[in-house]
């Protein structure tokens, strides 16, 4: 009896840890950069002050507006310092803020906006970042030591943009994934414990646009999708033949958001009048159809979500303004169109949006509904400086929040 008991106990322990343990929030946007978490036991609403602070990170990360990645054990974020701010580092902090090591990844973007975008990449021992200029690099998670890394600019003729060279790499099987726009090459994939090239692909002069790639895997299909200067484009996997690709523009060649792939269908919105896109993928992924546009969610770097048939995001009216929309996924219909303090950032966990607005730095709770914008609590972000404009994060019943060279983490678990 007593060895039954203890039987179920440790069959009990295993099946409660994953859920104690949480959400990994290793790279940007999440598990699959859609600004999803599957946690649940989240808090439905906030106290006035909002969520519980566990600790605001005695460590100064630096300018930045990278957003964290979260695994079981650490935090990973980048943040540009130095006598002259040139000079990008990657910091790992433990679960409590405190900084384990900090490595230079390379020199940082210091034509305007002197300050790191990149979020690192991270799998299990190594993890990968992208500086300003190009440069890509593994790093070892337990140390940051530098496994290897590659100038794109030398050796694939990566372009300057107006802001530098801005992505998150994606990791698929044994490849990361990377976009320098190069005269060479627009799309490579290096081996990712190498470093050395598996393929490349050159679609022509169009540069990387500071969009993070995607994965779309399923069925028949299995492709990488990312946004160029001039194009939303598709290639396969594991050749890196360009399929397909479609025209997309707007002002300055900006499109900071990831696509958004659900059953077929791929959207992109990229703020600077580029207005929104939905696209249908043939089914074995070569050839797109465009079924729709929107000019009214113009979403800038806050990105858009997919939530039970609608796309939520906020609108790009200029630097100092902005709506927050609903559009019915099928048909681009405004379902609404409301303006709430500014545009911003957001994330979802179990059935609320959080979304963070980059002027007055308010985070709000949101109850996604078409029938209108629901805030149910806010509070603000009174420490850090600059702008608000890195994304969120939830790992672990925790909401990250950064701004500027300062991190904090909040305590969103309901009470049991």
């Amino acid at each position: 009896m007593k060895r039954s008991l203890l039987v179920d106990a440790l069959v009990a322990a295993c099946l409660l840890a994953p859920s104690a343990r949480g959400d990994e929030w290793a790279q940007f946007r999440g598990p699959h950069r859609t600004g999803h978490s599957a946690e649940t036991g989240l808090l439905k609403s906030w106290p006035a002050g909002g969520p519980k602070r566990l600790w605001l990170s005695p460590v100064d990360l630096g300018k930045g507006h990278s957003s964290v990645a979260v695994t079981r054990d650490a935090i990973y974020t980048t943040g540009v310092s130095g006598t002259r701010s040139t000079t990008g580092y990657v910091h790992r902090l433990d679960l409590d803020g405190k900084l384990k090591w900090k490595v230079r990844y390379g020199p940082e973007w210091t034509k305007n906006f002197l300050f790191s975008r990149t979020t690192p990449t991270v799998e299990g021992e190594r993890l990968y970042v992208m500086s300003g200029v190009g440069r890509i690099a593994c790093l070892g998670t337990a140390d940051g030591a530098e496994k290897w890394a590659v100038d794109t600019r030398r050796v694939y003729g990566a372009q300057d943009t107006r802001w530098g060279l801005v992505e998150s790499p994606l990791i698929c099987d044994e490849k990361v994934i990377a976009t320098p726009g190069g005269s060479k090459a627009s799309i490579v994939a290096f081996h990712k414990i190498t470093g050395k090239e598996i393929w490349s692909v050159n679609i022509g002069r169009d540069k990387s646009a500071y969009c993070s790639p995607i994965r779309v895997k399923d069925g028949k299909k299995d492709l990488i999708v990312t946004m160029l200067e001039h194009n939303v484009v598709g290639v396969d996997t594991a050749t890196g033949t360009l399929l397909w690709k479609t025209p997309y523009a707007g002002r300055w060649g900006v499109h900071c958001n990831s696509p958004i792939y659900h059953e077929g269908q791929i959207y992109v919105s990229s703020g600077y009048d580029a207005g929104g896109l939905m696209v249908k993928l043939a089914a074995d992924g070569k050839s797109v159809e465009r079924l729709w546009t929107d000019e009214t969610l113009d979403a800038h770097h806050g990105a858009a979500m997919r939530i039970d048939g609608h796309i939520y995001g906020s609108n790009w009216i200029d630097n100092s303004k902005g709506n927050w929309i609903c559009l019915d996924w099928k048909t681009g219909k405004v379902k609404f169109d409301t303006r709430y303090e500014n545009k911003g950032a957001l994330i979802a966990a179990e059935g609320m949006i959080y979304c963070y607005i980059e002027q007055t730095g308010t985070v709000a709770l949101v109850k996604p509904d078409p029938a209108g914008w629901k805030p149910v609590s806010s509070f603000k972000i009174k420490e850090g400086s600059g702008q608000h404009w890195a994304h969120p994060a939830i790992s672990n019943g925790r909401l990250y929040v950064r701004h500027g060279g300062a991190l904090m983490a909040y305590d969103i678990k309901a009470p049991r």
